[in-house]
């Protein structure tokens, strides 16, 4: 066959081999069996993150009317862990306001929630665990979880297992609140 380096494949390697057919040369690829171990290069299986049980994004509920000049009541199913994810989750279920269905909302659990527990959402909310209120509306020394980084992300900060942040206090004009983050700046 003579010399044959080794070209990769689609997905897989294989030899090229240089072959002789009547006075012609013709390259043909060959597949061969096992790959010997100081030549396996490329990605790796082992070290991927398995995320085939996970059980999907943790967002809170989208802003919507009835949450903006209201509130929505929404019960706790279930807790349940999702791989890879430190905190435990909490499954929401809330009526549609607009049509006739439910529509299931992936929290994470704060410390005291439980299932068959009602929260609520919105503006008119009271203070309590597991409600979803305006930072506008916090006191100062509310410890509070799954935070807002942008108006309308659905919550960006805090959502590790132990991890908050504190309102520290309100702008004069009530349009700016500062928070203590978890890493304490």
């Amino acid at each position: 066959f003579g010399s044959s380096p080794w070209i990769k494949g689609r997905g897989s390697f294989a030899c090229a081999a240089s072959v002789q057919f009547f006075g012609r040369q013709r390259e043909s690829i060959r597949a061969m069996g096992r790959v010997i171990r100081g030549s396996r290069k490329g990605k790796s299986l082992i070290f991927t993150a398995k995320t085939r049980l996970r059980k999907g994004a943790v967002k809170l509920r989208a802003v919507d009317y009835a949450e903006r000049h209201g509130f929505m009541k929404g019960l706790v199913k279930n807790i349940i862990h999702d791989p890879g994810r430190g905190a435990p989750m909490a499954e929401v279920v809330f009526h549609d306001p607009y049509r006739y269905k439910l529509t299931k909302e992936r929290w994470v659990a704060v410390e005291g929630l439980h299932t068959g527990q009602f929260v609520y959402c919105g503006s008119k909310a009271q203070l309590s665990v597991g409600n979803v209120l305006p930072l506008g509306k916090m006191p100062e020394g509310t410890v509070i979880s799954m935070c807002e980084d942008k108006a309308a992300d659905r919550g960006r900060l805090a959502r590790a297992s132990g991890c908050s942040c504190m309102v520290v206090g309100h702008s004069d004009d009530g349009r700016k609140t500062r928070i203590r983050l978890p890493s304490g700046s």
